[in-house]
């Protein structure tokens, strides 16, 4: 940065030594001005870098906390349809052999 603004010192006295025409000039100015803006930006986007990185880092936490609970409640319905198909299996188990010992008598 500052052997930018070093070199950029010698060059504005050397124009000024030429004594530029009004449409340099403006062409000169317009490019500091540009210039200067990209410096203004850079150093904004450096200075709001960490905190944006803050805000990706809670936004993954938070994807990855719901990703744990849509994991658990899916293996909480397993786990329930699993108990379910059990306890049918179990009442057409005590319905056979309940027919078995009607039709044993």
């Amino acid at each position: 940065m500052m052997e930018s603004v070093q070199e950029l010192i010698p060059l504005a006295k050397e124009v000024m030594a030429q004594k530029p025409r009004g449409k340099l000039v403006k062409l000169y100015v317009l490019g500091s001005v540009l210039a200067l803006f990209g410096v203004v930006l850079g150093l904004v986007e450096t200075v709001c870098s960490p905190f944006t990185a803050a805000s990706r880092l809670r936004d993954q936490e938070a994807a990855v906390t719901e990703l744990r609970e849509a994991c658990e409640q899916q293996s909480l319905h397993k786990q329930a349809l699993l108990e379910r198909s059990k306890a049918q299996e179990a009442e057409t188990l005590s319905s056979r052999v309940l027919s078995l010992r009607q039709h044993a008598s």
